[in-house]
């Protein structure tokens, strides 16, 4: 059920967004409860003027032009910690793996309805029957 939309520099190298791609499902999987294979992933590249993010610094943070930006989009329903626990793994991997700064990995979830959902056929495969 969910929908990652990550966003990445243009000459972020094929094993990165490997990486970024991988920490993410992991993550859905061990951390938020989400069905194995339940991978629907967009991953877009961009020029290095359409990532824009404060220069000087959000929240005590500094980016940089490594700067992440993963959009998950689920079924809402999980637990203040079950998210913070998400967030934290996809950085900790993503760090670790791919040597990008936990500060350059930005996460956002939208919550959804089961109902907001069709996986094809036009069909609401997860509405009421």
């Amino acid at each position: 059920m969910p929908f990652a939309r990550i966003d990445v520099r243009r000459d972020a190298s094929v094993e990165l967004v490997r990486v970024v791609s991988e920490a993410v499902y992991k993550a859905m999987v061990d951390v938020a409860n989400v069905p194995v294979h339940d991978k629907f992933q967009v991953i877009n590249r961009h020029a290095a003027d359409e990532i824009v993010y404060p220069e000087e610094g959000y929240l005590g943070l500094n980016y940089t032009r490594d700067l992440i930006i993963i959009q998950v989009t689920w079924v809402g329903g999980r637990s203040t910690e079950v998210k913070k626990k998400f967030f934290r793994q996809i950085a900790d991997e993503i760090h670790a793996k791919g040597g990008v700064r936990k500060e350059d990995v930005w996460i956002n979830l939208i919550d959804t309805s089961r109902e907001d959902w069709s996986f094809g056929n036009g069909e609401m495969q997860y509405g009421p029957k």
